[in-house]
């Protein structure tokens, strides 16, 4: 427990410094590789409706399963050699799993365009870390996505790698990465991937059900420590959360537009087509680009903290064995 505790501290230092080295290879770049391998196998193989449904509960068990068995070997074998290397690899990979710089640099991109007057800049930025059109976003909606995507990813991107690799180590932070990487591709209801992918969504809402929680309980405290509106924004939690679409999305960003005092969601469109959104949060401050600087502080905030009470959780187990 105690080394397991200063890996995950350690790996957390590795992604606030390095993040995501382009030139290095990445876990979730072979996970995509194989995604699409065995969807390719699986259509080939199942038909349409009922058989499609049932091989979509392999893309989670394959990719899931198969990503912990790999890790889990690979610390094995390393371990024979020499405890050292093991411990190594296992902190560079669960900081693989988590996002910390990776979700802050993007937001800030956004940030400083906008800062700087470049409206079609920020607008090509948000475009790259979201789903819906931004070619025409003035400056408050090109806010509201960005602190709605730093919010939502707060959950997926930190908190929840965190939580599977205190349980499990890097093995299960690496599985959930996987179960978060199949939603992203395969995990949508359209005619694609309504059959497919149900599996895979419904993992994802399911690995995501406490950590979500937990993250708005991280931002309130957050917002405590910030002198923001930390009452106003567990009112919001506590009124809006359910309001999303998503079982787990609603709580950080609830949280986030009660500690900002803006209201998120509102009308989006994704492809020429739109899709409203129930609002978040109450409109007391206009939205502008500071927001996003101070959804990118408690962001950072939420993951210092919960990686020190994993930390310390893991200490407090290894104390009392």
């Amino acid at each position: 427990m105690a080394i397991r505790a200063i890996l995950l501290v350690v790996a957390y230092i590795v992604d606030r410094i390095v993040g995501d080295p382009r030139r290095l290879p990445h876990p979730v770049v072979w996970m995509g590789k194989a995604i699409v391998a065995v969807e390719r196998a699986i259509r080939r193989f199942a038909g349409p409706g009922r058989q499609l449904k049932l091989a979509g509960m392999l893309l989670p068990l394959l990719l899931a399963g198969g990503s912990f068995a790999i890790v889990w070997l690979v610390l094995a074998l390393l371990a024979r050699i020499h405890p050292w290397l093991a411990w190594g690899a296992e902190a560079w990979l669960i900081s693989t799993t988590i996002a910390a710089k990776g979700l802050k640099d993007a937001g800030m991109e956004v940030y400083r365009h906008l800062a700087s007057g470049r409206l079609p800049e920020a607008r090509r930025s948000l475009g790259m870390i979201v789903g819906r059109d931004t070619g025409k976003l003035d400056e408050p909606e090109i806010v509201r996505g960005t602190v709605e995507t730093v919010a939502e990813n707060i959950v997926d991107a930190i908190v929840s790698p965190l939580f599977y690799a205190a349980i499990g180590g890097a093995p299960l932070a690496m599985a959930y990465r996987a179960v978060n990487t199949l939603d992203s591709m395969v995990g949508y209801k359209n005619d694609k991937y309504l059959h497919l992918g149900w599996a895979s969504a419904r993992l994802d809402d399911i690995a995501n059900w406490i950590p979500a929680r937990l993250t708005a309980v991280l931002l309130t405290l957050a917002a405590f420590l910030r002198r923001l509106d930390a009452a106003r924004a567990w009112r919001t939690v506590r009124r809006d959360a359910n309001l999303h679409p998503s079982p787990n999305s609603g709580w950080p960003e609830s949280a986030v537009a009660g500690a900002l005092g803006v209201r998120l969601g509102g009308l989006n469109m994704y492809k020429g087509v739109a899709s409203f959104r129930a609002y978040m949060g109450d409109p007391v401050h206009p939205l502008r680009a500071d927001h996003i600087r101070k959804a990118a502080r408690l962001m950072l905030d939420v993951a210092t903290l919960f990686a020190l009470v994993c930390a310390a959780a893991l200490l407090g187990l290894d104390l009392l064995r």
